[in-house]
């Protein structure tokens, strides 16, 4: 008996939306290391769709506080940035608040680990 090979297509439909949006506090020193960014004392991870978006959210985390950006990818959406902890929140909440309020997007909740 042969088996019939069954093909699946994935369609992604982006919306206006922060998909993810994830803080975490004291990483292991070998995470950065892994990621191959100066270490800090925080990582803000976020995934915005449409994917160009990382590009506005990046400028809005470095003008709310004093962050760095330890990755972008504009063609994933992905995007890092260090910091203390205090100031990679505060980043992440500001490309909330703006992105929400001003450009309609669906914000994600900032989760802790």
């Amino acid at each position: 008996m042969s088996e019939e090979k069954k093909r699946f297509i994935q369609e992604f439909v982006p919306g206006k939306q922060l998909t993810l949006s994830h803080l975490i506090a004291n990483p292991d020193p070998d995470m950065f290391v892994k990621l191959g960014i100066p270490m800090a004392g925080a990582l803000g991870i976020m995934t915005c769709t449409p994917s160009e978006t990382v590009i506005i959210a990046a400028d809005l985390a470095t003008k709310a506080a004093n962050v760095s950006i330890g990755f972008l990818d504009r063609f994933t959406g992905s995007l890092v940035i260090v910091g203390t902890v205090s100031e990679v929140d505060m980043a992440m909440q500001e490309i909330n608040r703006f992105l929400s309020e001003k450009l309609g997007y669906t914000p994600a909740k900032i989760t802790l680990s």
